[in-house]
């Protein structure tokens, strides 16, 4: 017997958990939510400085990038969450929703209903925020928003130290301006992270018509007389499938969205022949438009006043009796505690660059380990001009994708210009008189390499993703554009993709709040017909 369900939802991403929640809230709707990853049990995804330790194959699906033109052809780490809750589970917890610009936009390149009005009641709906309530923030949401528990002192010294440039305090980047420096809001709850499968999936859990299975790694989307009928998925080594009698929905972010339309023969004809995979619907743009923002940062060993080595097992006891019996401590720590939203020049309309403090040595994604104690300042552009692509490296499900952000590789070399300018703003921070009861000395690059050639074989050598993946699927109404303003996959019925693939545009920020804000616009005008 076939098994069916209104809806199918594949991944439990920022997105994918909204939606499953929002769906499921019509006891009529049967839905099943995929997730590839397994539960959300291990406990260093709640405690919120545990995400420094959750790199490992259980819980993070672990990519490389294609070798970086521009970066010494260095094929980069590339992590992406797997397990409830995705990305979310397992990253710094920062909320930032992007800049009224973005969002004005993607309306301008003919996307209806999705402009700053159209977008923000759904970050609202969103939202419990702690400390905002007013025309821009909401109380009473899913999804825990609020102050961090405490601040570093090299934390405090960064935001001393961008008032001492000239940038002024803002206590809230996600409010009326973006512009100056702050202390990030962070997703937490009750001292514990808040992912969107504690905010949106544990709730309706219970409901009776939402199954859940984790472990299911969907292969491909079953297309019949242009209409999506269902899906393939592998669950304990065998192969299921399940059908829907209303849509499937993609929620599995940036990568494995289009990694898995392709496999399923929906994408650029000549790429699938190539790799392959029969075509089943010729759409070009599928898996191009791929955007990330790139990390350049600075390190300087400080005084004994960072994170470092506080994960010692001695002083890590500690910090757990600390944290259970009073949920205070470096235990609730996100490191990411401090940033900055800068222009590179007053002809922007926009910051373009944002800069973040970390009270630590985080090299190479935190895999580098130093001894002693430091500072990290993270540097990137918010919106380059470089596009790159995710595409299959074969048929094979089990191949992993070919990931391509091309970092710095637009031809008019703007995204180098705004990265050096990222660059020389953090290391001026780091010069200031505010750090300088802290700073000993300037650790990478170090205080000798100066000249701009000097810099860009740095930032060559050693910068990152800054973990924000969009636009693979991207949302439009030109022949390039995977889904439409409904986000419907365009020329198929009954197919969705509901994620961060579908920005048009890299939004100036972390990513976490507009995938939630997409998860649940997205759900609404499913619930709802067209909806602008």
């Amino acid at each position: 017997m076939k098994k069916s369900y209104s809806y199918v939802v594949v991944g439990a991403g920022a997105a994918g958990c909204v939606v499953a929640n929002r769906l499921s809230e019509d006891p009529s709707n049967k839905v099943l939510l995929l997730e590839a990853g397994g539960r959300d049990w291990n406990p260093l995804i709640h405690i919120p400085v545990g995400f420094t330790k959750l790199t490992t194959p259980d819980v993070n699906w672990g990519f490389s990038t294609a070798p970086q033109k521009q970066m010494n052809d260095r094929e980069m780490w590339y992590p992406q969450g797997r397990t409830l809750g995705g990305s979310t589970s397992i990253n710094a917890m920062i909320y930032i929703r992007g800049h009224r610009a973005d969002y004005e936009g993607w309306e301008a390149l003919g996307n209806e209903g999705w402009g700053y009005d159209g977008v923000l009641p759904y970050f609202r709906k969103s939202e419990d925020n702690t400390r905002l309530k007013n025309e821009f923030h909401g109380v009473g949401g899913d999804m825990g928003v609020t102050q961090q528990i405490q601040h570093n002192k090299l934390s405090k010294a960064f935001v001393m130290a961008g008032q001492e440039l000239g940038l002024p305090f803002n206590s809230d980047v996600n409010g009326a301006e973006q512009d100056g420096i702050t202390f990030y809001d962070v997703t937490q709850r009750n001292a514990r992270r808040e992912s969107a499968s504690t905010a949106f999936l544990r709730p309706a859990m219970e409901r009776p018509n939402l199954s859940v299975i984790t472990g299911a790694r969907t292969t491909r989307v079953l297309v019949e007389d242009g209409r999506a009928v269902g899906v393939e998925y592998r669950h304990k080594k065998k192969a299921k499938t399940v059908y829907v009698d209303g849509e499937v929905i993609l929620s599995s972010g940036a990568v494995n969205s289009p990694r898995l339309l392709l496999l399923s023969g929906i994408g650029p004809a000549q790429h699938l022949t190539d790799v392959g995979v029969d075509v089943t619907h010729e759409l070009p743009g599928v898996g191009q438009n791929f955007q990330d923002h790139m990390d350049v940062y600075l390190t300087a060993e400080t005084a004994p006043v960072s994170y470092n080595r506080e994960d010692r097992p001695d002083r890590a006891i500690r910090h757990m009796i600390q944290y259970l019996l009073y949920k205070t401590g470096p235990m609730t720590a996100c490191v990411a505690e401090a940033g900055a939203f800068i222009r590179s020049t007053a002809n922007v309309v926009s910051p373009d660059i944002q800069i973040h403090c970390l009270p630590a040595y985080v090299i190479d994604h935190g895999r580098q380990r130093r001894k002693g104690h430091g500072v990290t300042i993270n540097t990137c552009n918010l919106r380059p001009k470089s596009v790159g692509s995710v595409t299959l490296r074969s048929a094979d499900p089990e191949d992993p994708p070919v990931i391509d952000p091309n970092f710095c590789g637009d031809e008019e070399g703007y995204d180098w210009g705004v990265s050096m300018e990222g660059f020389r703003w953090g290391r001026e921070l780091l010069q200031s008189e505010a750090f300088r009861p802290y700073i000993k000395h300037e650790f990478m690059p170090g205080r000798d390499i100066r000249t701009d050639d000097e810099i860009k074989d740095y930032i060559r050598k050693w910068s990152k993703t800054d973990y924000h993946p969009v636009g693979s699927c991207s949302m439009g109404v030109n022949d390039d554009a995977v889904v439409d303003t409904q986000l419907r996959v365009r020329g198929l019925d009954g197919l969705r993709v509901i994620d961060a693939s579908v920005m048009p545009k890299l939004i100036s920020g972390n990513t976490q709040a507009p995938s939630i804000m997409i998860g649940e616009k997205g759900a609404a005008i499913i619930k709802e017909g067209k909806l602008v």
